[in-house]
């Protein structure tokens, strides 16, 4: 059967096998199978040996296969399309360098708690293990086991449907994250009777179980929160994930208390609520008494629950998680409540009656002074016209256009135009958001977007910095191959934070942050067949915006800022420490 999926004419020759050999299946089909079975019905990867006619043999068995430039945007999307849909996103890649460009998106799903399974083509074991120098040997499963959930590999071709079904039940049970599953080469082509094989197939039932938290866990959690004076809801990308939308907003509405949502929660409830605390963050975070963490974790971006970012008040904190062992992880959980996040939401819910406290008017009056103060001066600060643009003249544009859309999914990375772009672009619905979550990651980007656009259906609207957009710019001919209608936005200042250091020694070589100066991104883009646009002021930059929405069209946008406008490391100073020589 290798020899036959070999052939240029693999769909049609492909098919003429299996009609001429119906008595027995292989390995190639198995696996198209059994992903089909689960209704996993889109692979994102790159080809090669040994999985190239794998990836043909699935487009022509009504799978969709999207091919990248580098597998690492493979698996980010792979990542991205498993956090929307709560099935685990598929990435095929080859074998040892291939499988080492996924394993970074990998692990990047597993910290973020995004549903993936990486399939790896990969050398025998019996060459591996006897280092005997196959053709890229490497010992991927034992690789891959520190940066995945589960990591398992598959030696029989009877054994690929249970091998499946593990990987996907591991991917999106309890806590979400990435899975290896391994598949050598000879496996592909190993044959077996094809009634034996269908019955081997395993479809997954109930992958993902409720897991219903303690009734006595739910009560401390509400005694608690009856208790506090100045309580505040925060919202994590778990809570997203979940899906519980309609519990949630009910919880944050019928409990009256001020709620707080981190980067990808935005849009769970309309960032226009008048019950949100995002204009107000960091005075909520320092004043609050009880904070209730639904979906979030108490982490670096969250200062890992201590320190000045959360004041010198005392706090209690209740945890609703799937996980156990995130509970004290760094600060002393007062009331954990453990299971799914529906289920523990729904049942807070049945103890929040027409009884139940509400905040006192003090605090909430506290917050919407503050808020209403910081609205004003950020507006008083997007009203401004520089020439050239800085970050907040641009995204005040871009603000104003997805207004409109509140549809569109919005991918957003960078130093800068991440932070800046959190703070000023408003979300109206969950799971629009995505960007560079718990590990901070550049690169994400294109493909990031490219997994939003495939799954959804609907525009996807980039908006990158100029260096996070390097990491995975060659995408624009993957989005262009596939017409699919992603707008990415270029914030060109002409370097990493921004363009105007130089070298101190004066010699030929810039600075170490500096690019190519006017560089033409939206160049790039054409060279595919896509649409460029030059934008060097707000109106431009709207009407460009609006052009490519309009159009679905795969467009770039080169959105030139001052490039004096940026700041070191964006908002994260204290983790770019400087030298006390290059200070002065």
């Amino acid at each position: 059967m290798a020899e036959v999926l070999n052939h240029p004419q693999t769909a049609i020759t492909a098919e003429t096998a299996k009609q001429e050999t119906p008595a027995t299946t292989d390995g190639f089909h198995l696996v198209i199978d059994a992903l089909k079975l689960n209704d996993l019905n889109t692979i994102f990867g790159l080809v090669g040996i040994p999985i190239t006619d794998l990836a043909r043999l699935a487009q022509a068995e009504g799978m969709r296969f999207i091919g990248f430039r580098h597998e690492q945007h493979a698996g980010n999307a792979a990542a991205i399309a498993g956090y929307m849909t709560q099935k685990p996103g598929i990435c095929m890649t080859v074998s040892a360098p291939g499988f080492l460009n996924g394993l970074t998106a990998l692990a990047n799903a597993t910290t973020n708690c995004f549903p993936m399974i990486l399939i790896s083509g990969s050398s025998e074991r019996e060459i591996v293990d006897l280092q005997q120098g196959d053709y890229e040997e490497m010992d991927q499963l034992n690789a891959a086991k520190p940066y995945a959930k589960a990591a398992y590999r598959v030696l029989h071709a009877e054994d690929i449907g249970i091998g499946i079904a593990r990987a996907i039940r591991a991917a999106v049970s309890g806590r979400p994250g990435g899975v290896y599953l391994d598949l050598p080469a000879k496996l592909l082509s190993q044959t077996i009777d094809a009634v034996k094989g269908k019955q081997s197939l395993v479809r997954v039932v109930d992958a993902a179980p409720r897991q219903l938290p303690a009734p006595d866990s739910v009560k401390r959690a509400l005694d608690v929160l009856k208790g506090a004076k100045r309580p505040l809801i925060l919202l994590g990308k778990g809570a997203a994930y979940a899906q519980a939308d309609a519990q949630i907003r009910e919880l944050v509405e019928k409990s009256g208390i001020p709620y707080l949502p981190m980067s990808m929660a935005k849009g769970l409830l309309p960032d226009t609520h008048e019950q949100s605390a995002s204009a107000a963050r960091s005075f909520v975070l320092q004043e609050a008494d009880v904070v209730l963490l639904i979906g979030a974790r108490l982490n670096w971006l969250l200062s890992h629950g201590k320190g000045k970012t959360w004041g010198g008040a005392p706090k209690q904190f209740i945890q609703v998680d799937i996980s156990p062992t995130e509970i004290d992880s760094n600060v002393a959980i007062a009331a954990p409540v453990i299971g799914d996040i529906g289920s523990c939401v729904s049942a807070l819910l049945g103890g929040i009656d027409a009884s139940f406290p509400k905040p006192p008017a003090e605090w909430t009056g506290a917050i919407s002074e503050r808020k209403n103060k910081n609205l004003e001066k950020m507006a008083a600060t997007l009203a401004k016209n520089p020439s050239p643009m800085n970050f907040h003249s641009a995204l005040r544009a871009i603000r104003d256009v997805l207004k409109t859309r509140p549809d569109i999914n919005v991918v957003n990375e960078g130093a800068n135009t991440l932070d800046y772009a959190r703070s000023i672009i408003d979300m109206y619905e969950p799971r629009k958001r995505f960007d560079s979550g718990t590990w901070g990651i550049m690169g994400i980007g294109m493909g990031f977007a490219i997994g939003a656009a495939v799954t959804s259906g609907k525009p996807v609207v980039a908006i990158e910095g100029d260096s996070a957009f390097g990491f995975s710019g060659m995408e624009l001919e993957t989005i262009c191959r596939y017409d699919l209608p992603v707008c990415t936005i270029v914030f060109n200042n002409n370097g990493v934070y921004r363009g105007t250091d130089v070298n101190p020694t004066g010699g030929k070589d810039v600075a170490p942050t500096v690019f190519v100066k006017g560089a033409r991104y939206d160049k790039m883009i054409e060279a595919f067949g896509g649409v460029g646009r030059h934008a060097t002021t707000p109106e431009e930059l709207t009407k460009a915006l609006q052009e490519a929405i309009a159009s679905g069209k795969p467009t770039l946008i080169n959105a030139v800022i001052d490039e004096a406008a940026g700041t070191e490391s964006g908002r994260l100073t204290n983790l770019n420490p400087q030298s006390t020589a290059m200070k002065k």
